[in-house]
């Protein structure tokens, strides 16, 4: 299984990056799919997913109503839209694959298959 995120990068505060996140090696659309993230010195923490299907989605608090995500399961690719970042945005992305729990679970060990990980900064 192979997960590769990408489109991360340097963007002014306000502004917005969209991430993508390739998927292989697994049959993307039997998976929940979500994305977190991990500043410098902090823990990873879970930012949003998406149902198998695209219908049902899950944000976490700090980020809703400003980011979105979507999923094209004929291209095996999730999205994460982000838009009014903010500096306290900056953090590692990384998408990831629901193995184990619900939608709703933002424990990173729920899901059992990552990606690599796209670096988000936000400058003030």
């Amino acid at each position: 299984v192979q997960l590769q995120a990408y489109g991360g990068g340097l963007v002014q505060a306000g502004g917005c990056l969209r991430l993508s996140c390739a998927a292989s090696g697994l049959t993307f659309s039997y998976y929940d799919m979500g994305w977190f993230r991990q500043a410098p010195g902090k823990e990873r923490e879970f930012v949003i997913a998406i149902s198998r299907g695209g219908s049902r989605t899950y944000y976490g608090d700090s980020v809703k109503d400003r980011f979105t995500i979507s999923r094209d399961n004929t291209k095996n690719t999730v999205y994460l839209q982000m838009n009014s970042l903010k500096p306290e945005d900056t953090a590692v992305y990384y998408c990831a694959a629901r193995t184990s729990g619900t939608l709703r679970s933002t424990d990173s060990g729920t899901y059992g298959y990552w990606g690599q990980g796209t670096e988000v900064t936000v400058s003030s």
